[in-house]
């Protein structure tokens, strides 16, 4: 592991003091009950009080090994120091004045850094909102208005947010989209390149979705083609090489708008700055949110400039995008990602969690396969001897490493994929740690389907 300047508030080690949950989580679950609808979920009764690194501390004090960083947000770490220091230091000189009445600098400096790290060499342009749904719905309303055309189209297994329209782009049905309806029409879902299911190579399963999108839809009436290069809800799937190639190059074959959605796999998390870069493409437009600014609320669309600049003035834009605060912790995360090398340390850890778990489908026969890239990996359970899923499986495994203090995530369109997204910064040693912990899960549950 390279040498690290983050000072940690925090011992880098798992701690359990008391059964997770402890008596107090327990006791403001029952609060919860009381004040907090039943519809914002959880997936663990795990109630924390401070972080860093790492490590969670919950509020029995109990040290909980985070591999699921709020969902891919945390990515250098939790309460890194020159972030907090940065946003505390903005929030006493301006908190608010929206960019698009009274602009300010640090908006500025953001755009101009997306411009610098996004893929391409040509003029790009960006606008800065708060959260990964926004930015989709952005990104869609900035390709129709560039195309005149009404479809868009997401890949089966896609997940792209929570509002109507991006529910509208989300695949599976229960729970994001149950019961919310009607949604936006002109919006579909097409096969993708899924490895482990569809046996296909990438540009073999490119021409699947292409002849599904001409028979379907028609080229002509499509807008924006959305894609994440790395599926993270959706299971960690890794479309096969050559597949995202063809596709781009049949969406400039037929002046389709290209988007990556890098919201969950973008700004390092796979060892390059953007997901979208393991696949040799450049795309037309890109969405970041998540791991952009160290846990404040921030995303953004950025682009080409002919595409972005299609829209009219006042066209695009809200309260929040670009909050002060939250774009003073994004300028401080790039020069933490550049300064700590952040895109080696996710390489590092992809190289660790490979060497700890690349044998598992050999070695547990509930395991179909594992997919890591960078600081992601998806662990598919199956019905052994099948690629049936196994969701109880799954669930059990999460209990299981909740109950000894390892934070992981679920996953997947059928609720069978173990999710992990440790930080960056993660040492070697947590890793082992963390991974022997859901290692003896696994063995269990495996034993008890035998």
């Amino acid at each position: 592991m390279a040498c690290m300047t983050i000072d940690y508030s925090v011992p880098q080690e798992r701690q359990l003091v008391t059964a997770i949950p402890g008596p107090r989580s327990l006791a403001l679950t029952e609060r919860r009950r009381r004040a907090v609808s039943r519809g914002a979920g959880n997936l663990a009764p795990v109630w924390m009080d401070h972080g860093s690194g790492g490590i969670l501390v919950d509020v029995d004090g109990n040290h909980i090994i985070d591999l699921g960083t709020g969902i891919g947000v945390t990515t250098i770490g939790h309460a890194n120091p020159d972030v907090a220091a940065a946003a505390a230091e903005q929030a006493t000189k301006l908190t608010h004045t929206l960019f698009t009445v009274t602009p300010y600098e640090n908006y500025l400096r953001v755009a101009e850094k997306l411009s610098e790290i996004t893929p391409g060499d040509f003029e790009k342009r960006s606008i800065l909102l708060n959260s990964g749904a926004e930015a989709v719905e952005n990104a869609v309303k900035i390709a129709k208005k560039y195309t005149g055309r009404r479809a868009i189209v997401a890949l089966d297994h896609a997940f792209h947010g929570r509002t109507n329209l991006t529910m509208a782009m989300t695949y599976r049905p229960s729970p994001e989209r149950l019961g919310f309806g009607p949604f936006p029409g002109e919006i579909y879902s097409v096969p993708l390149s899924y490895p482990f299911r569809d046996g296909l190579d990438g540009p073999e399963a490119a021409e699947v979705t292409i002849d599904y999108i001409e028979r379907h839809i028609g080229a002509s009436e499509v807008a924006a083609f959305f894609a994440e290069p790395v599926l993270g809800d959706g299971g960690i799937v890794i479309p096969a090489p050559g597949y995202f190639a063809r596709i781009s190059e049949w969406c400039t074959e037929n002046g389709i708008v290209f988007v990556a959605d890098e919201i969950q796999a973008g700004i390092g998390r796979t060892g390059a700055w953007y997901s979208i870069e393991h696949h040799g493409v450049v795309p037309d437009l890109i969405t970041s949110a998540k791991g952009i600014a160290g846990g404040f609320p921030l995303s953004a669309v950025t682009g080409r400039a002919e595409i972005m600049d299609a829209v009219q003035p006042g066209g695009i834009g809200g309260t929040f995008g670009g909050n002060p605060v939250s774009t003073a912790a994004a300028l401080a995360t790039f020069e933490v990602i550049e300064r700590e090398d952040l895109l080696g340390e996710a390489r590092r850890v992809e190289a660790t969690l490979r060497s700890l778990m690349g044998d598992w489908a050999e070695r547990f026969d509930i395991v179909g396969e594992v997919r890591i890239i960078g600081a992601m990996a998806g662990v598919e359970l199956v019905v052994p001897g099948t690629k049936q899923p196994h969701p109880t499986a799954l669930q059990t495994v999460i209990d299981a490493a909740i109950a000894q203090g390892v934070l992981v995530l679920d996953a997947g369109s059928w609720d069978s994929v173990l999710r992990l997204l440790p930080s960056a910064v993660m040492s070697d040693e947590l890793l082992r740690d963390a991974v022997s912990v859901l290692e003896e899960a696994l063995g269990q549950v495996a034993s008890a389907v035998r």
